[in-house]
């Protein structure tokens, strides 16, 4: 092995370590899923600048961003909380065990937003060419660690919907972009608020 092979493993293997050291440390399947989380609650909080008028409104940025939160939610989500992978560094509450129903409708509730969000990216916004003011901000939604906070977004699973049931992906896709983006943003605070081990 040459000394540019060692220099490029080095790289390599840096890189890997300084990985599994993100997230306080977290490994396997637990970093898996705070890694999904990242992506997810990063690509919120460009949605959330869009949504409220901060930067221009582009149909495509939305599309590629709901798309990043598909991949990541659902049963992509829930798979990813096998038995006996809480405790520290993991941020699951007991309850995401306890109570995996909720859970999993949460998850597939994300799911069915983040398609239908891509769907209706085309439609612009509510009030276009206006700011947002009584859009959700992305620091109500997102931790100094990237990912979406429930502080000012309680709520359930049923609650969230006012009890009724939910719109499906067809009816979600003729409503307005921003309009969308607001009940998946509140599908996260609520899981959050419900199953994430809120940071001291």
């Amino acid at each position: 092995m040459n000394k540019i092979e060692l220099t490029i493993g080095a790289v390599f293997s840096l890189a890997i370590t300084g990985a599994a050291l993100a997230h306080g440390g977290a490994t396997g399947v637990v970093k898996e899923r705070m890694d999904g989380m990242m992506a997810m609650g990063n690509a919120v909080k460009s949605l959330s600048s869009m949504m409220r008028g901060d930067v221009d409104y582009d149909a495509d940025v939305v599309k590629t961003n709901a798309q990043t939160i598909q991949q990541h939610a659902g049963e992509a989500l829930t798979e990813l909380f096998p038995e006996g992978s809480d405790g520290a560094p993991s941020e699951a509450k007991p309850e995401i065990w306890s109570d995996g129903s909720e859970f999993e409708v949460l998850a597939k509730q994300l799911e069915t937003y983040a398609v239908a969000l891509e769907a209706a990216a085309p439609n612009g916004l509510m009030m276009q060419g206006q700011n947002n003011s009584g859009m959700m901000d992305s620091s109500d939604m997102m931790s100094g660690s990237g990912m979406m906070d429930s502080s000012d977004m309680m709520g359930s699973a049923d609650g969230m919907m006012g009890g009724t049931q939910m719109m499906d992906t067809e009816e979600l896709a003729n409503m307005p972009a921003d309009g969308v983006f607001n009940m998946l943003a509140q599908t996260c605070a609520s899981c959050h608020g419900k199953f994430r081990i809120e940071k001291k």
